[in-house]
């Protein structure tokens, strides 16, 4: 008996479950646009050297004339950082060539740009001229310590004013500082967000609650193609996306916190409350009478008694079973990561028109979420892992071999691409919240998930090694895909298992596991 079965008496997933979960939920359409807004906030528009004088009166009718003032790149078209000394007038009426202009005298952009603003009206690279490591691990640790629902209301109120104030930002320094503050109330936000999720749903419908929550996400990444669309300037993009967290602060206060944590922080009595309050809105009022505070203790005296110790971020190595699933959670979190971003976060390499480029990157979500909920309902949660890591990782390679004029064919691979390593985050998610227990779940799910940080900093970076072969970037995100995939089948299956409390529910799972591994192995 435990906590699971206190769930079931008061309504299983009834209708406080899906109040709860949709109300979560609902702040998950603007989460993309926190994590993918540099996609068009510090979009890079076309552009070349400011001409005195002249440049204002150039529009799409006179373009022809920045010939005599740009000279041509080796693709032919206007560098972005030189301009002529002198005006070239016979360049207008001359064919595209290196030959006739190769030899005149140029000299950069002292004067600075003019940008195009057909698809950005204003960016931070035109106008103001790390992902951070820390974010995930406080904001667990404070969660851990104040509680889920505490951390969650304070992350949504962050980010409504740091976010909406970032748009204010007078230089580049300023918007970093601001980005880096708002980064630490995106994760608040996710992690806790996932951990109230998972702490009130009953055990067979966590798979199905947390892909639809998923989806949330996926339609948030192509509301974002909207918004940046529509606004196409980054002050403005900013406040469309972060003002309506205050809304969601305001509605926040309607949550319940976690009951499990609730018993395990001493605090029984406010965990019954809760309890009863979920079994009236369940229309189960009369078990409001029979679970009483020795009936709640009852089924967590196990829980209780662990409880009594401190539990830190040491405490996931100590042990072989905690150990052996945060060395492998932290490969798994960093290569998902690492993957994704590098697909998602540079959408202008593809050249296709950024904001559609941006929808279908979502829309190839929802098909690839759809087989990731079949496969974690039937397959569980270790082979679906593995197995979208290892597909993810095929296309990656098989877009080495396709020649670059193959434009299309180059496309479709990375957006097949980035809907596996969708699935595989979907997946991640809900693995990491039901392979940790409830007394360090949070600090659990921050420590892994501070990889997918690193990874997320690290994925444009590879980029760099283009210069040196083209293929290299596929080469690392593909064997970073490989390795997780293949580290992903040592971690324990979780599928139809309640979720454990204390560290000590995960070493016995797994020494059961063994030994009815030898009995069958016989």
């Amino acid at each position: 008996m435990g906590f699971a079965d206190l769930l079931d008496e008061v309504g299983g997933f009834g209708r406080f479950q899906m109040i709860h979960v949709t109300l979560l939920s609902i702040p998950g359409l603007l989460m993309a646009s926190q994590n993918l807004l540099n996609n068009f906030t510090a979009g890079v528009p076309e552009h070349h050297c400011r001409i005195p004088n002249i440049t204002a009166a150039l529009n799409e009718s006179t373009a022809a004339l920045l010939r005599a003032f740009i000279p041509l790149d080796s693709s032919l078209t206007p560098s972005r950082c030189s301009r002529y000394t002198d005006a070239q007038w016979h360049l207008i009426t001359d064919r595209p060539s290196h030959t006739n202009a190769s030899d005149l005298q140029t000299e950069a952009c002292a004067e600075g740009w003019t940008y195009d603003k057909t698809e950005f009206i204003s960016s931070i690279v035109s106008e103001v001229t790390v992902k951070v490591i820390s974010e995930s691990v406080l904001c667990s640790l404070f969660s851990c310590r104040f509680g889920r629902k505490g951390m969650l209301i304070w992350s949504y109120f962050q980010l409504a004013v740091l976010g909406t104030f970032t748009a204010l930002s007078p230089s580049y320094v300023v918007y970093c500082v601001f980005r880096f503050l708002t980064g630490m109330s995106v994760s608040g936000v996710i992690l806790n967000a996932v951990s109230l999720k998972v702490e009130w749903i009953p055990t067979k419908a966590r798979t199905l609650v947390g892909t639809i929550s998923s989806f949330f996400f996926t339609f948030g990444q192509m509301i974002l193609a909207g918004v940046a669309y529509s606004l196409k300037d980054w002050r403005k993009i900013h406040v469309a996306v972060c003002l309506p967290f205050f809304a969601f602060f305001i509605y926040s206060w309607w949550y319940s916190e976690s009951a499990r944590w609730l018993v395990l922080n001493g605090r029984s009595e406010e965990a019954l409350k809760h309890l009863h309050r979920v079994a009236k809105i369940n229309g189960k009022p009369e078990m409001t009478e029979k679970i009483t505070l020795e009936v709640l203790e009852s089924h967590m005296q196990k829980e209780v008694q662990s409880s009594k110790s401190i539990h830190t971020v040491f405490d996931l190595l100590k042990t072989p079973t905690m150990r052996k699933i945060s060395m492998c959670l932290m490969v798994v979190w960093f290569s998902t990561s690492f993957a994704y971003y590098g697909l998602a976060m540079d959408l202008q390499k593809f050249g296709v028109n950024i904001y559609l480029m941006q929808i279908i990157f979502g829309a190839v979500d929802f098909p690839a979420k759809l087989v990731a909920l079949l496969m974690l309902s039937f397959l569980g949660r270790r082979i679906t892992q593995g197995t979208c890591l290892l597909m993810s990782a095929s296309v990656i390679f098989a877009n080495i071999f396709v020649p670059k004029d193959m434009q299309i064919t180059r496309t479709a691979l990375a957006v097949l691409g980035k809907g596996f390593t969708s699935a595989s985050f979907t997946c991640i998610y809900l693995f990491t919240g039901e392979l940790y227990p409830t007394v360090i779940r949070q600090t659990g799910m921050g420590f892994v998930s501070t990889m997918a940080r690193i990874g997320s900093m690290a994925a444009p970076a590879v980029l760099i090694l283009d210069e040196i072969l083209p293929a290299l970037p596929s080469i690392v995100y593909g064997g970073s895909a490989v390795l997780a995939g293949l580290i992903a089948f040592l971690l324990p299956e979780t599928l139809d298992i309640p979720l454990p409390d204390t560290i000590e529910d995960v070493e016995e799972k797994s020494t059961a596991s063994s030994k009815q591994l030898v009995k069958t192995s016989q």
